[in-house]
């Protein structure tokens, strides 16, 4: 059963990496105002998502606005919203298709070579899943590391990492993982199935004498 807790093991860290991918997805705070230079005393820090921004006030109020138009956004927040949600579906269907293919599960039981093939491919798409978020996060984190290095950028509008790309950049880890241990845990049930039988060999059981 070592290989059905192998499998097990990569299924349960893929699904903590798809958690983690929406979690990301969801959150304001994909970055956060920085307090460098001259902008270190402030009254309030501001956010910003993929969705909306959001502003705290040193009274403990914040106050969120979504953004009202998808075309009115810069490309990169379209983009990563793009590759996060792609992430999102594909990591659902990995579940879906990893879960049928898991020997823990009743499933195909009578078919263990495609049962294998079909877990193979559950991890194959996590893989991608996890990819794509970490292309996401890494493309956004990117341009916020361009923006505040860039001496035309006011000081009161530079921006740092937020916590929403950390938590992107684990999930994506995760996923790649966890879809990793399902494709090494099958490839290596699938090596070792197909050993070489040979036929057994017709010795004489008679000794012949002239």
């Amino acid at each position: 059963m070592a290989n059905a807790g192998v499998q097990l093991l990569g299924f349960t860290l893929a699904f903590f990496g798809f958690i983690g991918t929406i979690a990301s997805t969801v959150m304001v705070e994909w970055k956060a105002s920085s307090y460098t230079g001259d902008n270190i005393i402030t009254a309030q820090a501001l956010y910003e998502g993929l969705w909306k921004s959001c502003a705290s006030q040193s009274t403990g109020q914040i106050q969120c606005k979504i953004y009202d138009s998808l075309l009115q956004l810069p490309g990169i927040v379209q983009g990563t919203r793009g590759l996060m949600l792609t992430a999102i579906l594909l990591s659902f269907i990995s579940m879906m298709v990893a879960v049928v293919g898991m020997k823990c599960t009743t499933c195909m039981s009578e078919q263990p070579e495609q049962k294998d093939k079909v877990a193979l491919a559950g991890g194959v798409i996590f893989m991608i899943a996890g990819l794509l978020a970490l292309v996401g996060t890494s493309w956004y984190g990117h341009r916020i590391a361009q923006d505040f290095y860039n001496p035309h950028t006011p000081t009161n509008s530079r921006f740092e990492f937020g916590s929403a790309m950390y938590v992107g950049w684990g999930a994506a880890c995760l996923c790649l993982i966890g879809g990793g241990f399902l494709c090494c845990n099958c490839s290596g049930n699938s090596s070792s199935r197909k050993a070489p039988r040979y036929p057994p060999s017709n010795t004489a059981t008679g000794k012949d004498y002239v």
